[in-house]
């Protein structure tokens, strides 16, 4: 059985678009929901608006069109009907579902991989995103070309074209992709290089990353700590490059750096084109693990990034957790006749903070950057960390100068 759900559906300008997504046995409608907020979240900030949801409760995302045939025809017929631009779905298609899609929809067809893929090649500036971008996304296409476009199906035939009679298009095209993707990975190599010098002439400063969930703060915290300007916005995927800031407390100095924010489901191939990004990850020597406390699933968000540090190969690395949004934050109280057990949406923030500070197994703080709120406690717990690691690297002097 399945739901719709209407998020939107007034006139204004701008591409539209429905997002599309399969609830199995293992899920909830909470669940759900909290994807597909953070599906559409993706879709604003790809300058797109959307105007409905698609739910089907399925054991399994169908293997030939995602969802079942009613739930399709009834998904056609409302994107045919409101002129839609955009389907988005909220899993990563298959080149073959890709394909049997493209029969039924008129419109650009957008799974959870390609959006957030689109997204990172808007928000890249720099030559370098934009190389680790595009490689990213001639590795997501390759697989895909005969879904991609139909015109790849036809035979190319006669003497003189490239490979000889006969020859298939999509052949050719894939060729094309493959030779890109060898020179954007001979591109990313030499500028892996040459970053590699620069953090090598940084000498034996400590190092110290912010890590987290995409919108949680890192940059506004960055900015806080280091006194000094780094973009953020409230918006996914603010920071791809790399911002790295030489950063003194007291008389202590060390190297802080902003890393682009991890998300559920990042696609794979962005963790591999953007490795020597997340070098400055694997190479710190403290991880500032920021976590948004107002968001209603922060410990699922929390286990996203320790799952991606474990895949980087920094998952042993010493971690500082920052609890930011402290002013967002909010509860249900419970009614005095409610005997029902309390869940975490009933724990007031400070019993929330004794249950964190009780079982965490690293060093935990909370905070609300945007209110600089506990922000001299940061720096003061930061101090004292980022001082035992000077001074087990320099026994003998405990400061630079």
């Amino acid at each position: 059985m399945g739901e719709t759900k209407t998020t939107n559906t007034t006139d204004g300008r701008g591409q539209t678009a429905v997002l599309v997504a399969v609830m199995n046995d293992r899920q909830d409608e909470t669940q759900v929901t909290e994807y597909l907020d953070e599906l559409e979240f993706l879709a604003e900030t790809a300058g797109v608006r959307t105007l409905k949801r698609f739910v089907q409760r399925l054991a399994n995302p169908n293997s030939r069109t995602f969802v079942g045939e009613g739930k399709l025809a009834e998904i056609a017929a409302y994107v045919e009907e409101n002129e839609v631009d955009f389907v988005i779905f909220d899993d990563e298609l298959s080149p073959s579902q890709i394909r049997n899609l493209d029969k039924v929809f008129s419109r650009k067809i957008y799974d959870r991989t390609s959006l957030i893929l689109e997204i990172f090649a808007q928000r890249a500036t720099t030559a370098y995103a934009k190389t680790q971008v595009e490689l990213a996304q001639c590795q997501y296409l390759l697989p895909r070309l005969t879904g991609m476009w139909t015109h790849l199906e036809r035979q190319r035939g006669g003497t003189g074209t490239r490979g000889g009679a006969g020859e298939r298009e999509i052949e050719t095209d894939r060729r094309i992709v493959r030779d890109r993707i060898s020179r954007l990975k001979e591109q990313l190599k030499k500028i892996d290089k040459q970053m590699a010098v620069q953090r090598s002439n940084r000498g034996q400063l400590v190092r110290v990353a912010l890590v987290g969930y995409t919108n949680v703060g890192k940059s506004t915290i960055m900015n806080l700590i280091s006194k000094s300007e780094v973009f953020a916005e409230n918006k996914l995927f603010a920071t791809l490059d790399t911002t790295v800031r030489k950063v003194v407390l007291d008389n202590l100095p060390f190297l802080l750096s902003d890393t682009v924010g991890f998300i559920r489901k990042l696609p794979h191939q962005l963790v591999e084109s953007f490795k020597s990004t997340l070098d400055e990850v694997r190479e710190a020597d403290l991880l500032l693990h920021v976590v948004d406390i107002s968001h209603p699933n922060f410990e699922e968000q929390i286990a996203v990034v320790k799952e991606t540090l474990q895949e980087i190969g920094a998952g042993e690395k010493p971690v500082f957790l920052i609890f930011n949004k402290i002013d967002a934050y909010s509860f249900i109280q419970k009614d005095e006749d409610d005997l029902t057990p309390a869940t975490k949406k009933n724990m007031t923030l400070d019993e929330l903070k004794n249950s964190w500070i009780a079982k965490a197994n690293t060093p935990c703080i909370f905070i609300s950057a945007r209110e600089r709120i506990n922000i001299d406690k940061l720096r003061k717990d930061l101090y004292g960390m980022v001082r035992e690691i000077h001074a087990g690297r320099y026994p003998f002097n405990n400061f630079l100068y």
